[in-house]
């Protein structure tokens, strides 16, 4: 049986949330050769049942890809888009960056690490909610929120 969506509307979310991005950077002034926020970008969904969330997204075309739902998260994707189903784990629905990765959660030659990313959104004046240890290599993250209080979540975990 064919999902009820097809990857067409799934290509219409993914560039929504990419031009939002655009203009949310745009607008609080970073330059986009400052910061490059490659990687696979995803929606973190709080979900308040797992199993029910990933039944719906799969007749939207979704499959599992990773993660563990003995540990309450799960990451699916259909083409090129990608979305994480969380339970108990973030308060609200979260806009996630992963440098080093591409969509397909492989590891990247060249990437710009989240700590020049970190330092690149302080000088332009972006608030941080978090920030990643500025001394450490590797995995690390920074937490932001956009004007409207949608959280992002740039979340490195290679190095």
């Amino acid at each position: 049986m064919k999902p009820f969506v097809g990857t067409r509307t799934a290509r219409v979310a993914a560039t929504v949330v990419a031009t939002a991005l655009t203009l949310f950077f745009f607008s609080v002034g970073v330059q986009a050769q400052s910061t490059d926020l490659t990687g696979i970008a995803h929606i973190a969904l709080r979900v308040n049942d797992l199993d029910k969330s990933r039944d719906f997204y799969h007749k939207l075309g979704f499959e599992p890809v990773m993660g563990d739902p003995a540990q309450n998260w799960l990451i699916m994707r259909n083409g090129d888009t990608t979305i994480g189903l969380f339970h108990g784990m973030f308060e609200r629905n979260v806009l996630t960056f992963n440098p080093g990765w591409d969509s397909q959660n492989q590891p990247l030659k060249s990437f710009e690490d989240v700590r020049t990313i970190q330092k690149a959104l302080k000088a332009s004046g972006v608030s941080l909610v978090s920030e990643a240890d500025e001394s450490s290599a590797g995995a690390g993250s920074v937490m932001l929120t956009d004007p409207d209080g949608n959280p992002i979540l740039i979340d490195q975990h290679v190095g």
